[in-house]
């Protein structure tokens, strides 16, 4: 059974070792942003409440995302074990993540994946990322170049950067993570579950290392 909360900052590689960890282990990953979205249409009662708040521009608040969180545990396809892939990104949503999971389902979380990545080899990363404004092909102008620079090899669509990856909203989103979401590891090194691997190189190398651990 592998119930993983997974850790690192933004273009760290979550989301590709996490389907790489679905394919090998018959687990789900359970993205936050995805259950708060799906909730939402759903139009359940913590979905109206998510909703009144996004509409709003505000946080959704932590009690409304661990219920949400919560629901999604209780699903069957969770009963093999699930990744918590973006959540918790603080320490008050990591406490009361651990009350709910302890009192509420009886589950406990096996391990907790930090990707340690370098900041500027996210900004890296992250501001060579293109996409293409016609079919939303996705490219990098280092590690998946178009064979014409700026034009899709798809559907000869302009090749766009996105505004979140541009480099100040990146720097933004790094700040956001160091302040809040990296206390987190101090927080998960308690538990003797908490595990750091390196995020730099290959990302089936990278996904070796995270087997290891699991195994």
């Amino acid at each position: 059974m592998i119930n993983m909360v997974f850790l690192g900052p933004p273009g760290a590689g979550k989301g590709t070792q996490s389907t790489k960890l679905v394919e090998e282990f018959g687990i789900v990953q359970i993205s936050t942003g995805d259950i708060l979205r799906n909730a939402v249409k759903s139009g359940s009662e913590l979905g109206k409440l998510a909703k009144k708040y996004m509409d709003e521009g505000k946080l959704v608040p932590d009690n409304v995302i661990i219920g949400i969180v919560k629901s999604r545990l209780q699903q069957d396809d969770c009963k093999n074990g699930f990744i918590l892939d973006g959540f918790p990104r603080t320490i008050p949503q990591a406490e009361a993540l651990d009350d709910m999971l302890k009192n509420e389902l009886n589950i406990e979380l096996t391990h907790i994946i930090n990707l340690n990545v370098p900041d500027e080899l996210i900004m890296e990363r992250l501001t060579g990322r293109r996409s293409c404004s016609k079919c939303g092909a996705a490219f990098h102008i280092k590690y998946n170049p178009s064979k014409k620079e700026g034009i899709c090899d798809l559907c000869g669509g302009e090749l766009i950067q996105r505004n979140d990856d541009k480099e100040e909203t990146i720097k933004k989103r790094l700040d956001v993570y160091h302040k809040q979401t990296a206390q987190l590891q101090d927080y998960y090194k308690r538990s003797g579950k908490y595990f750091d691997v390196d995020g730099t190189g290959d990302p089936e190398d990278i996904f070796e290392r995270i087997k290891e651990i699991v195994k």
